[in-house]
């Protein structure tokens, strides 16, 4: 089963409901950055809340930055989602060292830290980004995304994230759902969406069984109902060029590349999202001096 988001409504029309399965961009993306159990469970949590965050905008080109400052060992968690739900990241620390809840429970929180901020850059195709951040409530993302949601956009807002990491270290289930209550929602929707959010349990468990990103939101929305409106596969996606790197390197300007040229050697650029390695020659340093 290949990963994908599917949106919806409860059938009342009084809350936008996101869920999905992102097994595979979780596993692509932390193969990529070669983490260690602790920052793959808050890597791909990040992950997976961005995709549902970006799809989510429905802005033509738009983009979505997530970034989680929490003072934790893995530093800062970057991640960039296109307007579909495709995302890409990165982690300042990938080997971060094991730290257990108890004994099979990573301690995601620990590994993010509690004393930080949680960042939303919204790129929507205007003059400038939309910033908003809040703090960190208690570094295991989800419940930061909520509080985000609540604190800086006003939005009521529950968010689950799960990624269930085996005994090889690889990624052997993950995803979420994210709920908003629309304005004007009476108190019994509430309620039902507060009760469903309880009786539904932690992500993970739902995922491991095999459960559907629509059969967990119907567990949450029980006799509320789900109305699904769209469907979209998604997948860990990486946008870099040979011709943007290039424009990054004229960026730094005719000494800095001169410099470049002169050492007489290969110049590689790594992508920091993905495993491309971009390799200059000096004959190619040149050329970028010739375009300055």
């Amino acid at each position: 089963m290949s990963d994908y988001l599917i949106r919806g409504m409860t059938m009342d029309g009084f809350a936008k409901l996101v869920a999905i399965r992102s097994t595979d961009l979780v596993r692509r993306g932390t193969q990529i950055h070669g983490t260690t159990p602790n920052a793959t469970a808050a890597f791909g949590r990040a992950l997976t809340a961005a995709s549902m965050m970006g799809n989510m905008q429905k802005v033509d080109n738009g983009s979505m930055t997530l970034q989680i400052r929490g003072g934790g060992p893995i530093g800062t968690i970057t991640v960039v989602s296109d307007a579909v739900g495709n995302v890409r990241g990165c982690v300042t620390e990938a080997k971060v060292p094991l730290v257990e809840k108890y004994p099979g429970k990573l301690d995601v929180g620990a590994t993010v830290g509690r004393d930080g901020t949680i960042t939303v850059i919204r790129d929507l195709q205007m003059k400038e980004p939309y910033v908003g951040s809040a703090q960190l409530v208690s570094g295991e993302i989800g419940d930061d995304v909520t509080a985000y949601f609540v604190q800086s956009e006003q939005i009521p807002t529950a968010c689950a994230l799960g990624v269930l990491v085996d005994r090889d270290r690889t990624v052997k289930v993950a995803g979420g759902y994210l709920i908003q209550i629309l304005p004007g929602a009476p108190e019994e929707t509430v309620s039902a969406l507060e009760e469903g959010v309880q009786r539904a349990g932690a992500v993970t468990p739902m995922l491991e069984q095999g459960m559907t990103p629509e059969d967990i939101l119907g567990q949450v929305c029980g006799s509320l109902g789900a109305v699904f409106l769209e469907k979209t596969e998604i997948s860990y996606k990486c946008y870099c060029s040979r011709e943007r790197v290039e424009g990054a390197l004229i960026s730094l300007g005719r000494k800095e590349l001169t410099e470049i040229m002169e050492e007489g050697e290969a110049f590689p650029v790594e992508c920091q999202f993905c495993d491309t390695v971009y390799r200059f020659t000096p004959e190619d340093i040149r050329e970028l001096l010739r375009r300055i």
